[in-house]
């Protein structure tokens, strides 16, 4: 029997855990700091165990972590390398679904010398986004061509006949990360230059992009997702005339969230919210209005009118208490919680992922070929969400290769290689989680 530690029992755990409780040789231990949490997932299943656990019981964690032979960590990304350390220590293996950072890569030789396999990146985005473009990436040098343009673009989203709000999203996972990710800036190359957008300018970078299979928008808009040139390494593009990642929303919400970053509505320092405070108090506060009396007029410095509609709705003007929230807290968790109450999916609601990549391809004869390969996804109303579906199946899949030996090169890794990329991407194509390729 293998035995696999699940740290996190939130959004994007339920398809990754009913996977391997179906796999017949594999007992997974489900924790979470929440008591009911993974007690859900496990379900009495006979291979499954819930154990209640805070990640602060450091004591705890490393008994798990040694009673088991490869960790998945969907816990908050700063607490993976943290996670990555105690498993290389005890030479068990690692999955996660976030980004490499500097403190993971630093523990790559560690890890080869313990001959333990971390993987990183084996969700959605980054992970999907990874396998499909390699996957494309590599066909093309097979045939004795290069790729001279990548454009890549993901988003969750509401399905249309859930984009019920203004602001034309809901929450599939943390509303704090999503506000975050607006803080980032934002580097790419566009026809050899070298393009740097500052974080104030993020959502001044935005862009119409024609999508498939969203019934009724034919194109959403796209904006620059962090460093798009540290991939030209990873995906072996030397010499690429266009690199360029970026992420997908309804159009409209990069004008809303421009407002929010010029108001000051991301702002992570210390602040204490006093009992009886209202949005319309706290938003005076954290934009500097001269008082609440004259509101409207001073956000109307920086947004228009459809933009002063969202915050209307949203409730920003009105009387309402600021969300109940642990003190000293901050101005950004403090729209995050308000952005919990106001656009969370309703029972029976879908949500959806959309995957976009646009190639160009250049022979040594000159001739250039254009290929896009698409993703769109929908949650089954009831059930799994597409972001949990298409987070978890991939690092599930990712799972069983490494405890079956399909992969075992040990240090810090992502999905980039065909031993990889390919049986995950077949095994989801299996299940209808697949990309339509069109080549012209």
């Amino acid at each position: 029997m293998k035995h696999v530690l699940v740290l996190g029992a939130g959004r994007v755990a339920p398809p990754l855990v009913r996977y391997l409780l179906a796999l017949p040789d594999v007992h997974v231990t489900v924790c979470d700091a929440r008591h009911d949490a993974p007690s859900a997932l496990v379900g009495g299943h006979p291979r499954g165990r819930a154990v209640e656990l805070s990640i602060q019981d450091a004591d705890r964690l490393i008994e798990l972590i040694r009673e088991h032979e490869l960790v998945v960590s969907l816990l908050p990304a700063p607490l993976h390398p943290h996670v990555a350390e105690l498993c290389v220590r005890h030479r068990r293996h690692l999955v996660t679904t976030s980004y490499v950072g500097a403190a993971m890569r630093e523990l790559d030789g560690p890890a080869c010398n313990a001959g333990v396999v971390l993987l990183n990146e084996a969700g959605l985005d980054p992970g999907l986004d990874h396998m499909s473009a390699m996957r494309v990436v590599d066909d093309v040098r097979r045939r004795g061509g290069s790729v001279v343009s990548f454009r890549s673009y993901c988003g969750g989203l509401p399905a249309p006949e859930a984009n019920d709000n203004p602001w034309g999203y809901k929450f599939s996972w943390s509303p704090r990360g999503v506000c975050t990710a607006g803080k980032n800036g934002a580097v790419f190359l566009r026809e050899r230059a070298r393009v740097e957008i500052p974080p104030s300018d993020l959502f001044l970078a935005r862009a119409r992009v024609p999508v498939t299979g969203v019934p009724g928008w034919p194109e959403l808009e796209g904006y620059p997702n962090r460093d798009s040139l540290s991939y030209i390494d990873t995906y072996g593009l030397e010499g690429v005339e266009t690199m360029f990642r970026g992420t997908l929303r309804y159009p409209g919400w990069c004008e809303t969230m421009k407002a929010v970053v010029d108001l000051g509505l991301l702002d992570e320092s210390p602040a204490t919210v006093e009992p009886g405070l209202t949005l319309a108090g706290w938003l005076a506060r954290a934009s500097r209005a001269d008082g609440a009396a004259r509101l409207r007029e001073h956000v109307a410095r920086v947004a228009s009118a459809a933009v002063i509609e969202r915050f209307e709705w949203l409730g920003l003007f009105s009387d309402e208490p600021v969300p109940p929230l642990p003190q000293p807290t901050t101005t950004l968790d403090v729209l995050a919680a308000r952005m919990e109450q106001k656009m969370a999916y309703r029972a029976g609601e879908r949500d959806m992922v959309v995957m976009v990549h646009r190639f160009i391809a250049r022979w040594p004869d000159g001739r250039e070929e254009r290929i896009t390969s698409t993703l769109t996804q929908f949650g089954e109303p009831g059930g799994d969400s597409a972001m949990a579906r298409t987070v978890g199946l991939p690092a599930a899949i990712a799972v069983r290769l490494i405890l079956d030996g399909g992969f075992r090169a040990p240090g810090v890794h992502i999905p980039v290689t065909p031993s990889l990329y390919e049986p995950i991407l077949a095994e989801l194509g299996a299940v209808g989680v697949r990309f339509d390729e069109v080549t012209s």
